[in-house]
């Protein structure tokens, strides 16, 4: 794995130790990336179901002021915290927490940027985007789910199988 732009592009990051990790792909990564474009500059981001980081270190990498990654699991926390290492990232904090959970504590419009990249097989990708549609706590939202789930209107993008959807708050 490896940051797609900005100022740590090419460099490599390692990715969870955990087998049902599914680190999102370069093309689609840089995809997102480029959707968000100018709203990264400073923005104050949240990466839900974080895994290795690499969403939100790919927005530290392009401007992103500051990120929060959510995650659970042991072994993606401890890559992620490597990977935060080996590029000296500022501007991160660290939460192991469910990211549901987390996600329905939160303050309205809490961050600028929100990613979520739940596990395909746990359907949560729909439920993030309820607990937006709820009470928004960024002014957008960046899902990447499977094709076959459906999370309701937003504006989406399809990359194969993986479907990349955004929801802006009102």
């Amino acid at each position: 794995m490896r940051i797609v732009g900005g100022r740590w592009r090419s460099r490599r990051i390692e990715p969870p130790a955990d087998r049902r990790a599914r680190p999102t792909t370069d093309r689609v990564r840089e995809a997102w990336m480029s959707i968000l474009g100018e709203r990264l500059a400073r923005a104050r981001v949240v990466d839900l179901f974080a895994g290795s980081g690499a969403m939100g270190l790919e927005a530290l990498s392009r401007g992103a002021a500051s990120c929060d990654f959510v995650e659970l699991s042991p072994e993606s926390l401890a890559a992620l915290r490597r990977n935060i290492l080996l590029l000296s990232a500022d501007g991160c904090r660290l939460h192991r927490a469910d990211a549901l959970r987390f996600a329905a504590r939160l303050k309205a419009l809490a961050y600028d940027i929100a990613f979520a990249d739940p596990p395909y097989s746990t359907r949560h990708a729909s439920s993030v985007a309820a607990l937006f549609r709820g009470r928004p706590f960024a002014r957008i939202l960046g899902v990447e789910h499977h094709a076959h789930e459906d999370i309701g209107p937003g504006e989406h993008r399809r990359y194969g199988t993986t479907v990349l959807t955004f929801l802006e708050a009102p």
